[in-house]
């Protein structure tokens, strides 16, 4: 047994990585926790990073090395859009098209283009945010997106009902995975980037990974709870 939350971070980061097939990218979800956390999960080989406060996240980003991939997996307010425009990697929450019109107009202001998912509502809480699948086709149909040069979609993020029933969630995941399956043969066949199902956390990024996920998001199992 690991006795400091160092060794603890050092351990499950490789017990995971170990665990995930090829192809699976693993997203330490470091909300909340420390900078010292942080950092020894960086010192362990880490370097992509989740937050889902835009503030937090710019704090941590100052203070820490400048070859972390920050991912922001917060709902998108489109007011701090802003400020994690010039350094964040990836953004997963898009649920509009004005959010990604936001982006867009941010990220062209620092001369970047910003890696985006669309984020599928799948679960049965209505507290979870999110396109449903139709709204999300409705806004693709419209191929006003193409115009956002600075913008570039990867794929979609889902999150499945927080429940013990794990045939709900597997089917919840089957559907985040047969909507990125007809996102990518209707409009991206000729995008390889466009290629990342972000699905799956702590206590189920296992059922995730069996129906697709290409990249899970733990924090609980890696930090330790939160405060």
């Amino acid at each position: 047994m690991p006795n400091t939350i160092s060794e603890h971070i050092e351990r499950e980061i490789a017990r995971i990585k170990a665990e995930l097939p090829c192809g699976v990218e693993l997203l330490a979800v470091s909300k909340t926790h420390p900078v010292e956390y942080i950092q020894y999960a960086y010192n362990a080989g880490q370097r992509w990073f989740a937050e889902n406060k835009v503030q937090e996240m710019t704090q941590k980003y100052e203070s820490l090395p400048k070859d972390i991939k920050w991912h922001f997996i917060g709902h998108v307010q489109t007011n701090k859009i802003k400020l994690m425009a010039p350094y964040v990697s990836m953004i997963h929450g898009i649920d509009s098209f004005k959010a990604l019109a936001e982006v867009n107009k941010r990220a062209a202001e620092n001369n970047r283009v910003i890696d985006c998912l669309l984020q599928i509502h799948i679960a049965t809480e209505e507290t979870k945010f999110g396109f449903t699948p139709y709204e999300c086709f409705d806004m693709i149909n419209t191929e006003d997106w193409r115009s956002l040069t600075n913008v570039r979609l990867r794929g979609v993020m889902g999150m499945a009902s927080l429940t013990d029933n794990k045939a709900q969630v597997q089917t919840e995941f089957m559907w985040l995975k047969e909507t990125f399956i007809r996102l990518k043969l209707g409009y991206f066949r000729d995008k390889p980037t466009f290629n990342v199902i972000s699905a799956g956390m702590s206590h189920d990024y296992r059922i995730a990974v069996e129906e697709g996920s290409t990249m899970v998001r733990i924090g609980t199992t890696i930090f330790g709870k939160r405060y």
